[in-house]
């Protein structure tokens, strides 16, 4: 194959809605796809070393899904300029992740072979959902896919060169990976045995916690079960991952089925507007709200009728009430510490939870390299002033028991800088102040949140005031809680 991956013609070829990519983007086995792609990624050392250092998928998996998806869609969109766009924005965000695995193993998510192996995953796993689906791609269908997935490799490195050229020399580059390479990674365990049995509720369901509970127990440890089966042999074997009895059976049948809806009307199934349904929150004004509200509560009898016929374990006890004021308060701290602050969901709070916190405010704001750097260096230097702050142990990193036993000493100079950061993003005029359509376009962009009554105009001190009540988790249910609570 000796397609090239630049020139006008070529991207209207490679990029856009004629591009083959954009056939599976909502495509219900697209999801069962990406589930094997991103094992395969995380059994990569370098990837898994990488994922569990840094990433929160574990503690935020549909905020990681959302913003993954929006990814996609702009580099694999029809505009150039979006797209360079955001391959600058993804190569400052991996330029930030490097260091070192439990055994001391170097990474580096700059790592060119690293970041074409993810490619490489993302296009092998395409092809495999179409095959265990019975719907092979034909050899011509399948080299313009590969072409199409070079050329976002180049668009992101700059040239397409770690990945082989020809497809066939794909295929043995792919295998000698698997054979060689991969290993049963920390990050891979978490994806397949806990993050399926843990998944929190998406913000659609939040309000019918039983119900959800219910359902996740009977298919996290299914979807679990499908997605080893799908992987290759080869890397099954090394990693030792045990295999249940029928369970390729049932994953030949989950692609079957989920293929079924290629008859479906065209338009039916819409990944994006799935994608943020899931993510609207109670009080939105989005006009699906209305619908989402009335499922809520219909979702809320079901989960009480479940819950009077099968009590959950430790769902009938709620446990004795706090004995004075300062137990509740060290109660709400820990939950804030959890929800909030426990970005990468391992316990304790350390950088990659703080620059979590920046990366996703960056991302949500669309800020140019200018303004995510201070807002990354602000959170950096707050970080610095929580170690010496409550690192009362000197271990490196903050305990849920250390932070709530210290919670005013959050809100510090450090902290200011970043909600000073954040107002200057959203005072687009410069003249030191918010206006209401400014206010509201920060919430609607970046916590996914309407504010209908807000009014007036915001200076410089109340932002400032209101981002550090939240922050320090003095305020509950503030507007801010959807951008960095939510699942």
């Amino acid at each position: 194959m000796t397609t090239e991956t630049t020139g006008t013609a070529d991207e209207t070829f490679l990029f856009g809605p004629k591009s083959q990519f954009s056939a599976f983007f909502d495509d219900p086995r697209w999801a069962l796809a990406m589930i094997r792609a991103t094992v395969l990624e995380a059994a990569h050392p370098q990837i898994g070393a990488a994922l569990a250092d840094n990433s929160t998928f574990v503690a935020h998996p549909w905020r990681r899904l959302r913003n993954t998806f929006l990814s996609m869609r702009r580099m694999f969109g029809p505009d150039p300029a979006v797209r360079e766009r955001e391959a600058a924005r993804l190569n400052r965000l991996h330029a930030r992740m490097s260091g070192a695995d439990s055994r001391g193993r170097a990474y580096d998510a700059m790592d060119r072979p690293t970041r074409a192996w993810v490619v490489a995953t993302l296009f092998e796993s395409a092809v495999t959902m179409c095959r265990l689906s019975g719907q092979p791609l034909d050899q011509d269908t399948m080299e313009r896919l590969y072409a199409e997935y070079r050329a976002f490799l180049a668009a992101l490195d700059g040239d397409a060169g770690e990945l082989p050229e020809d497809l066939h020399d794909f295929w043995r580059y792919f295998d000698r990976v698997v054979e060689n390479e991969l290993e049963n990674t920390e990050a891979a365990r978490v994806i397949l045995y806990r993050l399926f049995d843990h998944l929190p509720a998406p913000a659609l369901l939040d309000g019918a916690p039983t119900l959800w509970a219910a359902g996740r127990a009977v298919a996290g440890p299914l979807l679990g079960a499908l997605t080893v089966a799908s992987l290759p042999e080869p890397y099954r074997r090394r990693a030792g991952l045990p295999e249940m009895p029928g369970a390729a059976t049932l994953m030949q049948g989950a692609y079957l089925a989920a293929g079924l809806t290629r008859f479906l009307p065209e338009g039916w199934i819409n990944a994006e507007s799935i994608i943020e349904a899931l993510s609207l929150s109670p009080d939105s004004d989005d006009p699906r709200a209305r619908t989402v509200a009335a499922l809520r509560a219909r979702m809320k009898r079901a989960s009480a009728l479940l819950r009077l016929l099968t009590p959950l374990r430790g769902d009938t006890d709620p446990g004795p009430a706090p004995s004075t004021a300062t137990e509740e308060n060290r109660r709400s701290a820990e939950e804030f510490f959890r929800r909030v602050l426990d970005q990468t969901g391992d316990g304790h709070l350390d950088w990659p939870d703080l620059a979590a916190m920046a990366r996703e405010l960056a991302t949500r704001l669309d800020l140019d390299e200018p303004e995510e750097t201070r807002l990354y260096d602000a959170f950096s230097a707050w970080w610095r002033e929580l170690q010496a702050a409550l690192d009362t142990d000197g271990d490196g990193r903050v305990s849920a028991e250390e932070y709530a036993a210290a919670v005013p000493s959050l809100a510090g100079p450090a902290l200011i800088r970043v909600a000073e950061v954040l107002f200057d993003a959203t005072d687009k005029d410069g003249n030191g102040s918010i206006d209401a359509d400014e206010y509201r376009a920060l919430f609607r962009t970046a916590f996914h949140r309407d504010l209908t009554t807000t009014d007036g105009a915001y200076g410089r001190s109340a932002f400032v005031g209101g981002f550090l009540s939240f922050m320090a988790g003095r305020r509950a249910g503030t507007p801010y809680d959807p951008l960095l609570a939510d699942a």
